[in-house]
């Protein structure tokens, strides 16, 4: 999935952390979540601003992430 245009950064916007679409959540909230146990629809039941492929992204973007550490 190409995460690009869905996951951004503004340096006075939660610290410059990436977040989705110019919001205030951040992948790493959306992760969070997740990894707590929520389902994505109770995500987005929780966050009706938010789509499956905003998650999606999410997930896409920590997982080329870690790829990215872990390349020496």
């Amino acid at each position: 999935m190409n995460y690009k245009n869905i996951i951004t950064f503004e340096p006075d916007k939660r610290s410059g952390k990436p977040c989705i679409r110019n919001m205030r959540i951040t992948v790493y909230d959306v992760l969070d979540y997740l990894a707590s146990g929520m389902t994505i629809e109770e995500v987005l039941n929780d966050f009706p601003e938010l789509t499956k492929e905003d998650i999606l992204a999410c997930l896409s973007y920590a997982a080329d992430r870690e790829r990215k550490s872990l390349t020496y």
